[in-house]
């Protein structure tokens, strides 16, 4: 499975829109030039979040986005099928030899398992100053 730029720019919007939660309706020109992403591009990708309960939009001169949930119940899985829709591997794993399909199931599981436990929230105050995965240190 490949992420394509509706789902990685999609994660980009929701993130950005979690950082700013409080500071009111973000707009998706803010959004593009921080990121340097074409605006025109976001605004595709705004319907189908807003359609399933992610985003909602304020109109007016200072309207824009704000997340619909709080960061902490929304995750990266909700976000990439509602822009890539289900999340498989391989098509026709039915179809596949058993020990293959067995692959393709622990892989897909992996991934879903990956995208439903990392929420909107642990992406948006991600740190990585913060990481613990520091190289290992030999001595000899």
């Amino acid at each position: 499975m490949k992420i394509s730029t509706k789902g990685r720019y999609g994660l980009t919007i929701m993130i950005e829109l979690a950082k700013r939660t409080g500071e009111g309706p973000v707009s998706l020109k803010t959004i593009a030039q921080e990121n340097d992403l074409s605006e025109h591009y976001l605004e595709q990708l705004v319907p189908p979040l807003r359609n399933a309960g992610l985003v909602k939009s304020v109109r007016g001169a200072y309207g824009g986005y704000m997340l619909a949930k709080d960061a902490k119940e929304i995750t990266a899985g909700d976000i990439i099928r509602v822009l890539e829709g289900p999340i498989t591997p391989v098509e026709g794993i039915e179809d596949e030899e058993p020990a293959k399909q067995a692959l393709w199931i622990q892989i897909r599981d992996a991934v879903k398992n990956v995208l439903d436990t990392t929420t909107l929230d642990d992406l948006s105050t991600y740190d990585h100053d913060d990481d613990n995965n520091e190289p290992y240190m030999f001595y000899i």
